[in-house]
């Protein structure tokens, strides 16, 4: 039976089994199956492969595998100048981008929202949904279901490796680079609407007594209505914030 030898780089390895991680290893297969399906079998997504070599050419998913054939696979980012390689990524999403978390991720995406960044989430999607709204909608799909990311009309995504959503929250912003665009409490974490200044007027008949007292400054989701103000809850969450990114505080007001 002929072999392939593969080996993954960096963070490709957290999908391998520990003998499998970061050495070369033989893979046997029968006719000439295409390296994506291949690559897969053995755990990983492809939306998390940026560069694939084969006997150190440039290769991309429709290549179908011959006996002692030798492939690097590489993931996305990795730091390594590959604008001669064929990216196997497509060209990267709207800016900003926005997300679709799956029934798992139900804490990193209301804090991915509070952070400012547009993410659908609901705890009854299907698998099928949310690739669906990933490609009409152009979003990136979180999850912790590496299957969903085998879907072959996946084409951004990400497998979220921690099952704590602090954590989570470090890895999407680092994995995104997105310690640059965070533009906390303008998106409703709620509804995931956009959330805009309102005079106290127009709500000063929806709030509790002594909010009506102590504060001035209000904000309103323009979608769902919800009404926020800088109580003591904004102040935790502030301090969540600069926690979770290590930052200075940038962007959070008063």
């Amino acid at each position: 039976m002929p072999n392939a030898y593969f080996r993954f780089y960096e963070e490709l390895n957290d999908f391998l089994p520990p003998e499998r991680r970061k050495v070369r290893f033989a893979v046997s297969f029968e006719n000439s199956p295409g390296i994506k399906d291949v690559v897969e079998s053995l755990g990983v997504p492809h939306t998390e492969i940026d560069v694939i070599l084969v006997n150190h050419l440039s290769s991309n998913f429709t290549y179908q595998l011959k006996d002692n054939d030798d492939v690097a696979v590489y993931p996305v980012f990795e730091s390594f100048d590959v604008s001669p390689l064929v990216r196997l990524r497509a060209h990267p999403l709207r800016r900003p981008m926005a997300f679709i978390g799956d029934v798992h991720l139900g804490r990193l995406s209301r804090m991915l929202r509070i952070l400012g960044f547009d993410t659908l989430y609901r705890n009854d999607y299907q698998d099928k949904e949310i690739v669906a709204i990933a490609k009409q909608e152009e979003r990136i799909i979180l999850t912790r279901d590496r299957g969903i990311l085998k879907h072959n009309a996946v084409t951004h995504g990400y497998c979220v490796r921690s099952t704590d959503w602090h954590e989570q929250t470090r890895e999407v912003i680092n994995r995104f680079d997105l310690s640059r665009s965070i533009n906390p409490f303008t998106i409703c974490a709620a509804c995931n609407g956009r959330v805009a200044p309102v005079d106290k007027a127009a709500v000063i008949d929806l709030l509790e007594e002594k909010t009506r007292r102590f504060y001035d400054e209000f904000s309103r989701c323009e979608a769902c209505g919800k009404i926020y103000w800088k109580g003591s809850h904004f102040a935790k969450l502030r301090g969540l914030i600069k926690e979770l990114i290590g930052e200075a505080d940038r962007g959070f007001g008063n």
